[in-house]
């Protein structure tokens, strides 16, 4: 007679689902966009149509930019609260140097900051081993203050948006945003070097056991420069492409895309933690969340309750996360 407790016991259809989720984790966001695409149809008939899709794609690109930033250094156990402001730097520096410089000139001026921030952080992080969200959040105030310091030197002189950035930011060729010219690149690149290159592998080792990394032979320091450098450049990048889309250059231009960014990479799968995650699901999550403010328009929900929610998303959907890797 076989005895029932070696039997294995069935698995029960809530485990399975959170093992599905787990191992497949684009299908349930997909799922869950073309819901909030479907309801959006139900407020208001015929709003999805051709123009909506492109005019979503348009302000996704940015937001799915810079919360690849986040994705790639929330890989490593770290954060990048200083996106916002390199990306508002970049597009402000452009704005108003283009006035009087040289295109090539302008471009390089603009991208400096991003360089050099990048740099600080990575140094303090990597180096003197300051926790990412602190210091990051210091490299953006600081920025912050310059550039409003540098505002006042130039404010006779006025901004004025390159042509080919209008081109790039609401352009459409057959139909099809222009801005994609830019992000399809960039997005291939991220999930190319995430998934099929030593630096990637390095990210996710260092997220998922610094120690073991370090015994290993990383230099951490190293990585965690080249980290920063590259999410810095990324955001400004970024700054070029959303100026050329809002047309309208302010001391607050990307700053309201922080916290949808990391809203975006957590809803995508990321670990906060580090060392789980990928780009793949944080470009779902941007569109989740463009949608969801575009529901939220029509709703006619305050800018306040909005953040709001994006912080409830944040906080729910890394608990949820948390169940299923304990439950695995």
């Amino acid at each position: 007679m076989t005895n029932s407790a070696t039997m294995p016991q069935p698995v029960s259809l809530g485990r399975r689902l959170k093992r599905f989720m787990a191992d497949r984790p684009l299908i349930p966001l997909i799922v869950l966009l073309v819901i909030l695409v479907l309801i959006l149809q139900v407020l208001r008939p015929g709003i999805v149509n051709e123009r909506w899709i492109a005019n979503t794609a348009k302000f996704a690109i940015p937001l799915a930019i810079l919360a690849g930033c986040q994705t790639m250094t929330m890989l490593t156990g770290g954060i990048d609260l200083s996106v916002g402001t390199v990306a508002t730097m970049s597009a402000f520096i452009m704005a108003t140097q283009i006035v009087n410089q040289d295109p090539t000139v302008a471009f390089i001026l603009a991208m400096l900051p991003a360089v050099l921030i990048g740099l600080v952080n990575g140094v303090g992080v990597g180096v003197f081993r300051v926790h990412p969200l602190i210091m990051t959040l210091g490299t953006s105030l600081i920025g912050t203050g310059f550039l409003q310091v540098y505002q006042r030197t130039v404010i006779a002189s006025g901004a004025k948006i390159p042509d080919f950035l209008n081109w790039l930011g609401t352009g459409l060729t057959y139909g099809f945003p222009n801005a994609l010219f830019l992000f399809v690149p960039v997005a291939v690149l991220i999930v190319f070097t995430l998934n099929r290159t030593g630096f990637g592998r390095l990210l996710y080792a260092v997220g998922d056991n610094e120690r073991a990394a370090r015994l290993s032979g990383v230099r951490y320091w190293q990585v965690i420069t080249a980290l920063y450098v590259i999410s810095s450049l990324l955001a400004g990048i970024t700054g070029l492409l959303y100026i050329g889309l809002i047309k309208a250059p302010s001391l607050s231009l990307a700053e309201p895309l922080v916290l949808p960014s990391v809203a975006a990479a957590v809803i995508g799968g990321t670990s906060i933690f580090g060392g789980r995650g990928g780009y793949m699901g944080t470009i779902v999550g941007a569109l989740i969340l463009t949608v969801l403010t575009t529901l939220l328009t029509i709703l006619h929900m305050p800018e306040g309750g909005r953040r709001i929610l994006f912080g409830f998303i944040v906080l729910i959907v890394t608990a949820a996360y948390l169940r299923i890797i304990e439950d695995r």
